[in-house]
Formats: structure tokens, C-alpha cells, sequence
């Protein structure tokens, strides 16, 4: 019989800018708080968004569009990942091409060479449509990457880019995620889709995502994780699976919204039982001077508060238990 195993789900962890200049002047385990790597330890496998190219190429991507901000780590950024003992890297998002093809393609370079899984982006639409394998015990985990932007960056055969989907139930659009979770259930105990999708600063997902998330469920996906809003969106549960609306941030430099606190998220424990049942727990953290530690005091309060109404309206319920995780649960 397989042993229980545990998935620890991270938002965006963002290391170019004063993430970067952190890791040069303090070591590249700077950005993780202790409390945080030790948290990361208990899980069997971790995996985050990478919200940046780690490249030392330097010319910026530009086709004449207009483009805000462009996230570049050095190449000693790969040893950040190492040091949390990262297992898999989303790179199917917005700023993966912010350095062009180069920085996207020295990405995926580094991470292969640092032996950390990746999947949403690469040489072509092969590399980028391919699903991530990862092993833990006995238990096969397939990890299926899109995103809804920026399509610009859609990669195609014999070009570079993102494992681009437009958020679409439509079965002309839906197809492509419909067919990469067909294949990836196949030989796998454990399926996750992970998608960057959205606007930023949005508190709830809109009826057209919730209807997307619930088709990628009904589709073969055990758990659904987004990311992109940078603060975290309410949990679902729904036939038994996990929907992760958005996870929000986990290692950045960003300015803080006082009302919607993108400094407060969660590191996201999904506890998968020896016949397949899936319990979610969550680590709430915050980000302080590009540093993650574990949240306590009011900042732990207020976002469980927060995360507590938003789950309430999807039918969930975050229980909070003194002194360990709190557990999202089916609202009674």
C-alpha cells in the first residue's frame, strides 16, 4: 500500500530586483525563513510559480508592446530553489519571457542541470505542452502548465515560448487542456494542473473562471492551482477535489496594498491519503524585506479571517487549530 504523501503548493516566488540584490549581499537562502524551509521539509514534494527568468542575459523582451515590469534572477538563483528543496517550477506565466527566448531558454537550462522539474514553457510548444513527472515513494505526480497570458508568447512549432490557453470552456479552446490531462492521467496516481491566469489585486475568481476550474476537475485534474492575482482567492472543493483559486505570493519585493495585504499568503499542504482522498492544510506566511517566515500574531488572524469569508462563499470552511496548520474543510 502506498504511504500518505504530502504536496506543499507555494504562489509566486518572485527573486529578480532587491530579491536578487538580497541573495548577493546575504546568501542565496536568504529569501526563506527557517521557520519556512523547515515547514517546506515535511512536505515530499514542493513546488512554487517561478515569477522571473534566471538569466544572465540582459536584454529585455519587446515586440513594440507595452510591459511594466520585467523580473530577472541571476543564475546563483538556482541555488535559492536548492536551498528550499524545491522539486518543480511553473513556468508558464508572464515574465518567464520578460529577457526574450535566451532568458527563457537559460531557464529551463538551469533548472534541468539543478535536476528541479518544470513544466509551461520551453523550446517549442512540445517542450512547453509537456507535463512534469515527479516521483515520491511510490506515488507517480503528473503536473499539467498553462497560462492566459500574454499571448504574444504562445510557443508553437520550432518556437520558443508558453503553454498558452485562453480561460474557455468552449471545446474548440478547451481541447489542447482537455487532451494534456487525458495523457498525463494515464500513468500517473496524482494529477495537478497549475495555470497563471487573471488580472492582479482580484480578491475572487469570476463566474467564467469558476466554471473553468470545475471543467478542469471534471476533466481528470485532482487539484487545481492558479496563480497570477498576487493575494490568495478562496478555496472549492468540489467532487472530492481541490480547486486553489489563487495562491497568491510568496517571495517578492512588491509594494503592499494595505487593504488587500499581497505581503500575507499561505504555504499550501495537500495531504494525499493511501486511497487517493485529499486533505488540504495551510501554513499561513509573510513576506518582509524579501523574506518569507511563517505569519503569527494579528497577520496570522487577519488573513485566516480573510481566507475564511472568501472559502464561505464557495462552501468551505477554514478551521484554525492553536499551534499548527489550519485546515480548509467542507462547510457543515
Amino acid at each position: 500500500m502506498q504511504q500518505p504523501l504530502t504536496l506543499a503548493l507555494t504562489g509566486d516566488v518572485m527573486l529578480g530586483r532587491m530579491v536578487d540584490l538580497a541573495i548577493t549581499s546575504y546568501g542565496p537562502a536568504y529569501p526563506w525563513g527557517d521557520d519556512v524551509r523547515a515547514a517546506l521539509r515535511q512536505a515530499d514534494l514542493r513546488l512554487i510559480n517561478l515569477e522571473c527568468a534566471i538569466t544572465s542575459e540582459q536584454e529585455r523582451w519587446h515586440d513594440g508592446a507595452y510591459k511594466a515590469f520585467y523580473f530577472r534572477a541571476d543564475p546563483v538563483a538556482i541555488d535559492t530553489l536548492r536551498a528550499a528543496g524545491i522539486d518543480f517550477a511553473a513556468l508558464a506565466n508572464n515574465h518567464i519571457g520578460d529577457f526574450g527566448a535566451a532568458g527563457l531558454l537559460e531557464t529551463v537550462h538551469l533548472l534541468d542541470a539543478a535536476g528541479i522539474a518544470h513544466a509551461g514553457a520551453g523550446a517549442d510548444l512540445a517542450a512547453a505542452a509537456a507535463s512534469a513527472r515527479l516521483q515520491a515513494g511510490d506515488w507517480r505526480v503528473a503536473v499539467v502548465a498553462f497560462a492566459d497570458h500574454p499571448r504574444q508568447w504562445a510557443a508553437a512549432p520550432g518556437r520558443p515560448g508558453i503553454n498558452y490557453t485562453p480561460v474557455s470552456v468552449h471545446p474548440a479552446d478547451f481541447g489542447p487542456v482537455a487532451r494534456a490531462l487525458a495523457a498525463a492521467r494515464q500513468d500517473a496516481d496524482l494529477v495537478v494542473f497549475t495555470i497563471h491566469w487573471g488580472p492582479n489585486m482580484r480578491p475572487r475568481p469570476t463566474p467564467e473562471f469558476q466554471a473553468f476550474a470545475r471543467r478542469v476537475i471534471e476533466a481528470g485534474a485532482d487539484i487545481f492551482w492558479g496563480h497570477s492575482a498576487h493575494v490568495v482567492q478562496g478555496v472549492e472543493i468540489y467532487r472530492d477535489r481541490l480547486i486553489l483559486y489563487d495562491t497568491g505570493d510568496f517571495v517578492d519585493d512588491y509594494v503592499v496594498d494595505p487593504d488587500l495585504r499581497n505581503d500575507l499568503s499561505a504555504l499550501f499542504l495537500v495531504r494525499v491519503a493511501p486511497d487517493g482522498r485529499l486533505r488540504l492544510e495551510i501554513e499561513p506566511v509573510q513576506i518582509m524585506n524579501r523574506h518569507v517566515t511563517l505569519a503569527d500574531g494579528p497577520e496570522r488572524d487577519w488573513f485566516l479571517r480573510r481566507l475564511h469569508d472568501l472559502c464561505s462563499e464557495m462552501g468551505s470552511a477554514v478551521v484554525a487549530r492553536p499551534g499548527g496548520p489550519a485546515a480548509i474543510v467542507p462547510r457543515a
